[in-house]
C-alpha cells in the first residue's frame, strides 16, 4: 500500500479490506465519506496521519486471493453481498432490537439512552430491509443483465430508469441516512462502552451494535467505492459501444 496520503479512504480498503479496522479505530469513515482524501480526513478529524500509516503498513499485503473485491466480477460482488452483508442485517436486525427491549426494561432507569438507542435501530432495521429489497428486486439485476451484456453483446434497457445513476443515488443517499443513524447510536453508548453496571445481556447488546456498525460499513464500502462506480463505468461503456455501432 504505497503513497497513502495521495489515496482516499474508500481506496485505502479497496486496496486491502483488513485496512477498514484501522480506519474504524481512528474513526476515519471509508464508506459513506470513502470519496476524502486520507490526509484532508486526517486533518478535520484532529488525528496524526503518520500514526495512522504506521499501522496500515503493518498490515501488509494481507488480504489475500479470494477477498481481493476489486477484481471480482460484479455479479460475483453482488453475490457476495447479498449472501454475508443483506443476511447479516436480516439476521442480527430482529437479535439485536429483542436485547435492546430487554436491557431498556431492566436498565432503562438508570440508562435512558437507552430508550433512543432502542429507536434509532429499529428505525435502521426497518428502513435497511426496503433499502435491500429495493436492490435485490431491481438494481442488482440490472446490473447483473448490464455484465451479461458486457460479455456477450446485445443491448439492456430497464422499464422503471433510464439509467443506472438514478438508482444508484437513491442507494447511496439511504447509506448516508443509515451511518448518520449509527454514529448517533455509537455517540451515545459511548462507542459502545460497556457500563460498569451492565449485565452479560447489556454487554452483549453494545459488543452486537458495535459488530452491525462494521457490518455496515464495509456493506456500505462494497457498493459506494466499488459496485456502483463499476456499474455506472459499464453501462457508460456499453451506451458509448452502441452509440458506435449505430
Amino acid at each position: 500500500m504505497n503513497n497513502i496520503k495521495a489515496l482516499t479512504l474508500g481506496e485505502i480498503v479497496k486496496d486491502n479490506y483488513k485496512a477498514a479496522a484501522v480506519l474504524e479505530k481512528f474513526s476515519l469513515d471509508f464508506c459513506c465519506n470513502g470519496n476524502r482524501k486520507f490526509e484532508d480526513a486526517c486533518r478535520e478529524t484532529n488525528i496524526d496521519p503518520e500514526q495512522v500509516i504506521r499501522e496500515l503498513k503493518e498490515l501488509g499485503n494481507q488480504s489475500g486471493d479470494d477477498l481481493q473485491f476489486d477484481s471480482w466480477t460484479l455479479s460475483k460482488l453482488i453475490d457476495h453481498i447479498v449472501k454475508r452483508h443483506h443476511a447479516y442485517v436480516e439476521e442480527k436486525g430482529p437479535q439485536i432490537k429483542g436485547y435492546l427491549d430487554k436491557i431498556c426494561r431492566v436498565h432503562g432507569d438508570r440508562h435512558p439512552e437507552l430508550f433512543e438507542v432502542r429507536t434509532i435501530f429499529s428505525e435502521v432495521v426497518g428502513e435497511m430491509a426496503v433499502h435491500m429489497k429495493k436492490e435485490e428486486l431491481m438494481l442488482f439485476p440490472f446490473i447483473k443483465r448490464m455484465e451479461r451484456v458486457g460479455d456477450s453483446g446485445g443491448a439492456v434497457e430497464s422499464p422503471l430508469f433510464k439509467s443506472v445513476n438514478f438508482p444508484v443515488g437513491m442507494m447511496e443517499a439511504d447509506h448516508a441516512i443509515e451511518g448518520e443513524k449509527l454514529a448517533r447510536i455509537s455517540a451515545l453508548t459511548g462507542h459502545y462502552a460497556i457500563p460498569s453496571d451492565a449485565c452479560n445481556s447489556f454487554a452483549i447488546t453494545y459488543q452486537l451494535l458495535d459488530e452491525f456498525e462494521k457490518d455496515l460499513h464495509m456493506h456500505i464500502h462494497l457498493e459506494n467505492n466499488i459496485l456502483f462506480p463499476k456499474a455506472i463505468s459499464l453501462e457508460s461503456n456499453l451506451s458509448s459501444a452502441k452509440k458506435t455501432v449505430l
